[in-house]
């Protein structure tokens, strides 16, 4: 009788184990989730999900904007954030592909979609290296608060500060900014079949980008991403 119920209780369990596995299963198949890292555990905000449906951008993948959806509250109030902004770069997708990300979140909506460069030493078509070094002219990962704009040698500019500490926050040193280039045109991919690479800032087409600058100076966090890195084993922010 004993082992008798001894099977049942493992009939049961094993049942349920399944059930749990074909549940999560449909659940994450649902939402596309192909791109979220094996190695790194998301904690899915649900929030952030609801919010993520609502946007409706196929291009977007969710665990960059789950992670800074879930960062910018935790930093709104200590860093003073301005508005419901903000912009994501995921550079785990190719050059060709418009992987600027601005968000408005009370607006629920993408205010502006684009290309954007990654350094010269991080990868040709795709970003796979980054660094935090002095003149390594690589891009950094992590988030960032927008600073103020000045005008150089590429026109207006934005200013980054790096809030990981080991990961970007040298970036101002390092002269990491927003500007426009011409190698981040669309025009230079067909071309070249990639875009040009800059000295580690992400560079944006010329088109509209000072209407971007100006919506996300002074305050906003961005989170520039890759899933091809120990990145997300090592921040802080992003997990």
């Amino acid at each position: 009788m004993a082992m008798f119920l001894r099977k049942q209780r493992f009939s049961i369990l094993l049942y349920m184990k399944i059930f749990i596995a074909l549940y999560f299963s449909l659940f994450f198949n649902s939402a596309d989730y192909s791109d979220v890292s094996e190695k790194h555990e998301v904690v899915i905000n649900t929030d952030a999900y609801q919010l993520y449906q609502q946007l409706n951008n196929e291009s977007l993948p969710f665990e960059p904007f789950n992670m800074a959806y879930q960062a910018y509250f935790k930093l709104k109030d200590s860093l003073g954030l301005k508005e419901n902004i903000i912009s994501v770069v995921d550079f785990s997708q190719a050059s060709t592909q418009k992987r600027f990300y601005l968000i408005d979140m009370d607006a629920k909506k993408v205010l502006y979609q684009n290309y954007v460069a990654h350094g010269k030493n991080t990868g040709v078509l795709n970003a796979t290296r980054f660094s935090n070094i002095l003149h390594s002219n690589q891009s950094s990962l992590g988030f960032f608060k927008t600073g103020e704009t000045y005008y150089g040698k590429h026109g207006l500019s934005l200013k980054l500060d790096g809030l990981e500490k080991g990961i970007n926050h040298l970036a101002r040193k390092r002269h990491i900014v927003i500007h426009s280039a011409s190698y981040a045109e669309e025009s230079f991919i067909k071309k070249y079949g990639r875009l040009g690479r800059s000295f580690g800032c992400p560079a944006l087409p010329s088109e509209n980008y000072a209407e971007v600058i100006e919506l996300i100076k002074n305050g906003t966090l961005l989170f520039i991403y890759s899933q091809q890195t120990n990145y997300l084993e090592l921040s802080e922010l992003g997990n």
